[in-house]
């Protein structure tokens, strides 16, 4: 029987997404990853949710892959298949979610734990964080885009350093490499985290979900195919409501009130 699990909770227009457990350290059952995914589907589909939260219960983030449940999955080259109303919660083998995640980390953040973290947008470390890509100490290597995204993220010299030898990722460090955006007293991540989605979700939500678009896309097939798809992009933006809401809010002087139409 599997005794991790996934809890959700709506917080305004954010959706906080814990990971539960803290007596494995948060290892990630196979059953958690597929719940982590059908969360992401909430986030996805709700459309009074604008911002997804993922932060975990207890001291450490995840020790990483419960690998005794892992290795019929992998061992056969496919991760866990999530529902179809669900999204890939790497962002790599299925439906990515459409709007942004704020991480929030602390202790140990192992193998998948900073995979999870590499696909989300913003990340706030409490001073313990630990990370690491330490799949060259089993004998394998991340396969949960590990490898890809470390280099975006850091580069290629600072990827390898961490990579090829193991080593941990101290919070300070990775703030000085942008890995992490803040860095924050234990036991502060979360309510950071959920400051920094709550003023995302005070925006624009159809031109937050276009900006997140257009920024992968210029990621994933490079800037001449991002730049091509700038202005047909934004026509519709320009029709929505909430663009008249923002241009009428300015000359008002007042907040705007969106609606993400």
């Amino acid at each position: 029987m599997s005794d991790g699990k996934i809890i959700t909770e709506k917080k305004g227009h954010v959706l906080l997404m814990g990971i539960d457990r803290v007596a494995k350290k948060n290892a990630f059952e196979v059953s958690m990853y597929i719940d982590l995914g059908k969360a992401y589907g909430i986030l996805d589909r709700d459309n009074d949710l604008r911002c997804g939260v993922l932060y975990a219960k207890g001291d450490h983030f995840t020790a990483g892959l419960d690998l005794t449940q892992w290795v019929s999955h992998l061992s056969s080259g496919k991760f866990p298949e999530v529902p179809v109303d669900a999204c890939d919660p790497l962002g790599l083998y299925g439906k990515q979610v459409e709007k942004p995640v704020v991480m929030a980390v602390q202790g140990i953040c192992l193998t998948i734990g900073l995979e999870l973290l590499l696909s989300t947008d913003i990340r706030v470390a409490a001073r313990s964080t630990r990370m690491g890509q330490i799949e060259v100490k089993r004998g394998i290597y991340p396969a949960g885009g590990g490898t890809v995204r470390l280099i975006q993220e850091i580069g290629w010299s600072n990827a390898m350093r961490y990579l090829l030898t193991g080593d941990e990722i101290t919070a300070d460090d990775g703030y000085r490499m942008g890995l992490v955006q803040e860095v924050v007293d234990d036991g502060k991540q979360l309510e950071r985290a959920i400051e920094i989605a709550e003023k995302i979700a005070d925006q624009a939500p159809l031109g937050v979900v276009a900006t997140l678009k257009s920024a992968r896309l210029a990621r994933s097939h490079g800037e001449p195919k991002a730049i091509e798809a700038l202005l047909p992009g934004l026509i519709p933006l320009l029709n929505s409501e909430d663009a008249k809401e923002g241009v009428q809010s300015f000359i008002e002087r007042r907040k705007a009130n969106f609606q993400g139409k």
